[in-house]
């Protein structure tokens, strides 16, 4: 395995354990020991922006995303894409890059209200991935229809490779299985599925 490569997924969780093995690691450990830092400079939890933050890959799971943030209460996701970007593989997880006007990435998003909370986004992601703003267009008809916000961009494209990523899977593989079976149980529209350039991304409709 080459250093630039990601880890491997975390072992399932305990039946009893509310948190998952992969979300009590990233807080026990920093993420430089399982991660190739790209960028050495410290994050300053000031330039953390809030509000609207558009996600695309394993945080779509309001399982995975409630517990990073320490949530009691299931966080609320409304549908979207962005304009510009597409999705890569950097090993078995998704990476958001700049792409030609015409590539849609289609996700969810979650309105963080704190600098505490982007924090917590931003040690999930680790150093290698950068909050960045964009344009959100929701797919939901709510009122707004169109929003500033922010988006997590992978910082090196030269590491990634082309694929897709299935939430479904993934969920499967970090031991998630009933997320996953939630998720497998829908009936999905074009509108609950997502990706740039092709269906091969799921998300949990709200």
């Amino acid at each position: 395995m080459s250093d630039s490569a990601p880890p491997p997924p975390p072992p399932p969780a305990h039946p009893e354990s509310k948190i998952s093995p992969a979300v009590r690691k990233l807080r026990s450990t920093p993420p430089e020991k399982f991660f190739p830092i790209i960028n050495n400079a410290p994050i300053d939890p000031s330039d953390l922006p809030t509000g609207p933050y558009f996600f695309y890959g394993s945080l779509l799971d309001p399982g995975i995303l409630g517990e990073i943030l320490g949530l009691d209460t299931k966080p609320e996701l409304r549908p979207a894409y962005i304009e510009g970007y597409q999705c890569k593989l950097w090993g078995q997880y998704p990476a958001l890059v700049g792409s030609v006007p015409s590539d849609i990435v289609k996700g969810a998003v979650y309105n963080v209200r704190s600098v505490a909370e982007a924090a917590k986004l931003a040690a999930y992601e680790t150093r290698n991935y950068q909050p960045v703003s964009c344009a959100i267009t929701y797919t939901d008809g709510i009122w707004p229809a169109q929003q500033p916000g922010s988006a997590f961009l992978f910082r090196n494209p030269r590491d990634l490779s082309e694929g897709c990523f299935d939430l479904k899977v993934w969920l499967k593989r970090v031991g998630r299985d009933a997320a996953s079976d939630q998720l497998e149980g829908k009936k999905m529209d074009k509108s609950e599925l997502f990706s740039s350039k092709s269906d091969c991304v799921w998300t949990l409709h709200q």
